[in-house]
């Protein structure tokens, strides 16, 4: 009887069971030292033209385990990692993810656009050297691992100093890392009209969502030049441009940025003003919905209530009927 063959798949899982067994034996013979060591997967990302990275590895921080660190990243950055390896039917790699802070020295196997393997983190020799030169004491080598990680780099902090931002601490400096605050993303601010001063206030910027884009998309809907707090908690809520434009294509217009946030924060969305439209209800006010809304008047239960007899009601009458359980 013969021996079935052994498929590619079945390799690549081996291989990358192996690599995920020497990447722990590797961390736990090397810990004393403060080594950095783990695994990485590399996909293809949904943005054409980047790959999605996957950095797993032990943390630093009692308790916590084992840490992962994800990214999309243009294929140039893998220095050592070709176009043909990458989509070849299957062949071992090494490469090599440079950065400011060190390097992230990988090998494995690729096949068919993905891989997977190990990587060893090399600290580089300059960087401490760099950061000392601009005033900042050594940094540790679970900080410098993070920054090399997060692509922290030497412009992001000249520029801090250069828009006049508080000078972060080192710990500041691998959180900002870590949120993807970023150079350019500074830079556009700036154009924007947005100097913060506070590197903690810029990081929960970041943190939240309050892009470039999205304060451009505000600023052409006439919400121009808005505090900080309020671009926060204007994403926090999901008041996207495209709501407020769903909304101003219903007919609701004008609207301030404190209703549009109760607005989404009652529930009340363009799908339910437009189901209401179609069964005679149009035009009601943003206030009146979010009753309507939070006492249960939904489009079901109105065409219930019709059912019953009762046709022609008004708001305050099918809200008073909700309120009383005939929504039971």
């Amino acid at each position: 009887m013969r021996e079935k063959p052994v498929s590619i798949f079945t390799l690549v899982g081996a291989i990358t069971i192996i690599s995920f067994l020497v990447g722990s034996f590797a961390t736990c013979e090397t810990s004393a030292q403060d080594s950095y060591t783990g695994q990485w997967i590399i996909d293809p990302a949904r943005t054409a033209g980047r790959y999605q990275v996957t950095f797993t590895y032990q943390s630093s921080k009692p308790g916590r385990g084992r840490s992962m660190s994800g990214f999309t990243i243009e294929p140039e950055r893998l220095q050592g990692l070709t176009q043909a390896q990458v989509m070849s039917g299957g062949t071992r790699v090494q490469f090599q993810l440079v950065r400011d802070a060190g390097t992230l020295n990988c090998e494995g196997w690729f096949k068919d656009g993905k891989g997977s393997g190990h990587f060893v983190f090399a600290a580089s020799s300059t960087f401490a050297g760099e950061l000392q030169r601009r005033g900042y004491a050594a940094p540790t080598e679970a900080q410098q691992f993070s920054m090399t990680l997060s692509d922290l780099s030497l412009v992001l902090i000249d520029e801090l100093k250069t828009q006049g931002y508080e000078r972060p601490t080192l710990d500041q400096l691998v959180r900002m890392g870590e949120h993807g605050v970023t150079s350019e993303y500074i830079r556009e601010m700036k154009e924007l009209g947005y100097m913060v001063q506070s590197v903690d206030l810029l990081t929960r910027m970041v943190d939240h969502g309050v892009s470039p884009k999205f304060v451009r998309e505000l600023d052409a809907l006439g919400f121009k030049n808005l505090p900080v707090e309020k671009l926060v908690r204007t994403v926090d809520h999901g008041v996207t441009p495209q709501f407020i434009n769903d909304l101003a294509a219903a007919g609701y217009t004008g609207l301030s940025l404190d209703q549009l946030v109760r607005t989404v924060d009652h529930g009340v969305t363009p799908k339910y003003i437009a189901e209401l439209k179609e069964i005679g209800y149009e035009k009601l006010p943003i206030e009146q919905l979010v009753r309507m809304v939070d006492h249960g008047v939904t489009v079901k239960f109105i065409e219930k209530m019709r059912s019953r007899g009762f046709n022609d009601v008004s708001i305050e009458q099918l809200i008073k009927l909700a309120d009383n359980g005939m929504n039971n």
